[in-house]
């Protein structure tokens, strides 16, 4: 299923996270385009799912997790153990240790970086953090959204999911503002990200700009104003440094900012706004932005190690290598693996 700016929003958030990590942390928001990963993913998984109970009244389970499998493990692992290679990233000098291989192999490395640190990760392997946030979540949403599918109209679906949110927004709050927790826990952990997939979720559910055409009574001027607002809302949470609101509502505010973006962007991509989204070098960088996110840190190492050049040379070269490694493993990986993906798509 081919949805207008949906390409170019994944390509635009690797890029995000790849400028935050040369060297602009504290201008690119990096953590933002995780977020925005989050809330894609949330709500393609959701439209499809959404689009196979349309049609069969079932969502076949064994299906959906074949096609987990399919698109998550095949680059994670090659990555993995391309990253285990010792002239890649010294792994000879560093201290992997087998409870840190076991986490990320198993997929809780989130849980395991709060508990224990990542100093004992496979070097360049710290991006399969938010993999395992995602693995959890869709571990049962499958079975939840099924459960409620066969109970409630849409609207009565969407509006538990948003509950859901409200309750990941609240346990943040509690963990935060009650216990002290920081930024190493609400920023890692499933159980206080979750609800950054759950927007995309609602969204897929409730105001699906690819499906319910017909359906949203809203005219092009409200999503201009709601999309000003959101960029608004979004301008805010960069900009207001408080750490008690960074780890508990802002989260919150960034998935409700991005409900409008998204609608807009997929709705609307004629927009000058939107319309360099649908260009096909943003495209092609959508395509191969799952494994770039999970190359660019070993990228910049390996080049930052053997040319030792000056910043914005090291970030240019890590760039083309970590385009590289990711086209390579696209066309002869993902694709073929995109292709068994579809055969499962009912």
């Amino acid at each position: 299923m081919r949805i207008p700016s949906l390409d170019g929003i994944r390509g635009l958030a690797a890029l995000t996270v790849f400028v935050s990590h040369v060297g602009l942390r504290e201008i690119i928001p990096g953590g933002f385009g995780v977020t925005v990963f989050f809330f894609l993913s949330g709500f393609l998984i959701t439209t499809l799912l959404r689009r196979e109970w349309e049609a069969t009244r079932d969502i076949s389970l064994k299906n959906f997790y074949l096609r987990r499998a399919f698109r998550i493990w095949p680059p994670m692992y090659l990555v993995l153990l391309v990253l285990m290679i010792p002239w890649v990233n010294g792994l000879a000098q560093s201290s992997v240790t087998p409870a840190a291989l076991a986490a990320q192999f198993f997929q809780y490395t989130n849980y395991y970086v709060i508990v224990a640190s990542d100093a004992h990760l496979i070097p360049g392997a710290c991006p399969m953090w938010s993999l395992s946030v995602e693995e959890h979540f869709y571990l049962l949403f499958p079975l939840a959204l099924l459960f409620l599918l066969r109970r409630f109209d849409y609207p009565t679906v969407g509006r538990v999911l948003l509950g859901a949110c409200g309750l990941v927004l609240l346990w943040r709050c509690i963990l935060v503002l009650g216990f002290g927790v920081g930024e190493g826990y609400t920023f890692l952990a499933t159980d206080t990200r979750l609800d950054s997939i759950l927007y995309g979720c609602v969204m897929a559910i409730w105001a699906n700009p690819a499906l319910d055409r017909r359906v949203l009574p809203y005219s092009e001027r409200f999503w201009m104003a709601a999309t000003a607002a959101g960029l608004a809302v979004l301008g805010f949470c960069f900009l207001f440094r408080n750490p008690q609101f960074r780890e508990t509502i802002r989260y919150s505010l960034q998935g409700l900012a991005l409900v409008p973006l998204f609608f807009a962007a997929i709705r609307y991509s004629h927009w000058p706004l939107f319309r360099w989204l649908n260009t096909p070098w943003m495209r092609a960088m959508g395509l191969i932005s799952y494994t770039f996110y999970l190359i660019h840190i070993t990228a910049l190492a390996v080049v930052e190690r053997y040319v030792q050049g000056p910043w914005i040379v090291e970030a240019g070269l890590g760039f083309l290598l970590s385009v590289a490694f990711a086209a390579a493993m696209y066309y002869f990986i993902e694709r073929h693996m995109a292709t068994l993906r579809r055969r499962l798509q009912r």
